[in-house]
């Protein structure tokens, strides 16, 4: 998977926000298209230590990421979580959230 342009980007964020009122309302989008698109679980380096990524939650604060590491969990803001080479299906949902965010 090759990192998409700014223009692909451009796209994804329209597709997310299209019938959105505010910014409540198109983070709400982001939210669902996650959900819709990205792959989970997958595994991931957080801190230098593995873990697994097991779903995408919406917060007042926006989108993290539930991170699972045996019994311990932690959710990680999706502008913050690193990704893993090759990025999971419906990678591209997160690099338009974080230019969107930006």
């Amino acid at each position: 998977m090759t990192d998409p342009g700014a223009a692909e980007l451009d796209k994804v964020i329209a597709q997310a926000t299209v019938d959105a009122n505010g910014e409540d309302e198109q983070l709400m989008g982001f939210h669902d298209m996650l959900e819709e698109n990205l792959a989970v679980p997958f595994d991931t380096i957080v801190l230098g230590v593995p873990v697994t990524v097991e779903s995408v939650i919406l917060t007042s604060s926006g989108i993290t990421a539930t991170c699972v590491r045996g019994k311990y969990q932690q959710q990680i803001h999706l502008l913050d979580l690193p990704l893993p080479t090759p990025p999971p299906s419906g990678a591209d949902w997160i690099a338009a959230y974080r230019r969107w965010a930006g």
